[in-house]
């Protein structure tokens, strides 16, 4: 029997650009070595006949105060039962301007968090720890909305060391209020983020963009023992198709009610919390 899934991390709106920028080239051609088509324009049928296949119940879509997706936001609208957004793109550096939306954004829409990648803005030289992120916190902390940021070495050639998880120890302590989940994974600092886990209660890691074959031991030895509510699954969508990761997943060496927590409950509990 097929377990149910949520599917964390979902990206719609790579076709809606005419072009994509030099360092996601890069990624789609030399990191993922994907197909010319992960740039395309999606179709919300073909997605849901994924979704469907897979045991997707839900997926959540990446759209950007910056740049709201036309698609994601249209996806949304059409089958509000399987999608919610993730909301990126508060400018950091300007952020009164930016919260009003995200604070209005999460009203309007079902927002189920919001995101950000300290190495994708800013030069990759705010990590974390840096009270320019505060303003953000503390919002996320005030609407109850989880936040996700980026961690381990990312893909593109950029800086990566603002992605240490243990820039994220301070940010626990003086806000445990704020829900807060490592996405990505945290190559090449796993035992950093499962210590993390260890020891902050509000703190969660999601796997997007990883290959469950490729997750290293330590961490479903962590699934298994001391952290069976803490890993959350999501694929990055068209990055890693559905098809591919959900398999794997099943596949892993985990009891079958981990298996559960992984694919479905964690996320359930931790982004969708007010809706049971």
């Amino acid at each position: 029997m097929n377990t149910q899934a949520i599917d964390c991390l979902i990206n719609v709106h790579f076709g809606e650009a005419d072009s994509q920028p030099t360092w996601m080239l890069k990624v789609r051609d030399d990191y993922f070595k994907g197909p010319e088509s992960m740039f395309a324009p999606v179709d919300l049928s073909e997605l849901l006949d994924e979704m469907d296949e897979q045991g997707v119940q839900k997926a959540v879509l990446m759209d950007s105060i910056a740049s709201p997706s036309t698609t994601a936001r249209k996806f949304v609208d059409a089958r509000p039962d399987r999608f919610a957004l993730a909301m990126g793109g508060v400018n950091l550096l300007r952020p009164v301007r930016s919260l009003r939306e995200l604070t209005a954004v999460a009203g309007d829409l079902p927002v189920a968090y919001a995101v950000v990648g300290p190495s994708f803005w800013g030069d990759g030289q705010y990590p974390p720890s840096d009270a320019v992120y505060y303003p953000l916190y503390a919002k996320c902390a005030e609407l109850e909305l989880p936040l996700c940021i980026n961690t381990g070495i990312p893909g593109p050639p950029i800086p990566g060391e603002v992605q240490h998880p243990m820039h994220l120890d301070r940010v626990c302590v003086r806000f445990p209020e704020l829900k807060l989940c490592m996405i990505h994974g945290a190559d090449p600092w796993w035992d950093v983020a499962i210590r993390l886990l260890l020891k902050y209660a509000n703190l969660r890691l999601m796997t997007s963009a990883w290959s469950p074959k490729r997750l290293p031991e330590s961490l479903l030895h962590y699934m298994r023992t001391r952290g069976p509510d803490k890993v959350i699954y999501a694929s990055d969508w068209p990055v890693l198709r559905m098809r591919r990761v959900i398999p794997e997943a099943r596949a892993l060496d985990l009891p079958p009610e981990v298996l559960d927590n992984y694919l479905y409950n964690n996320a359930r509990a931790f982004f969708f919390g007010k809706e049971h």
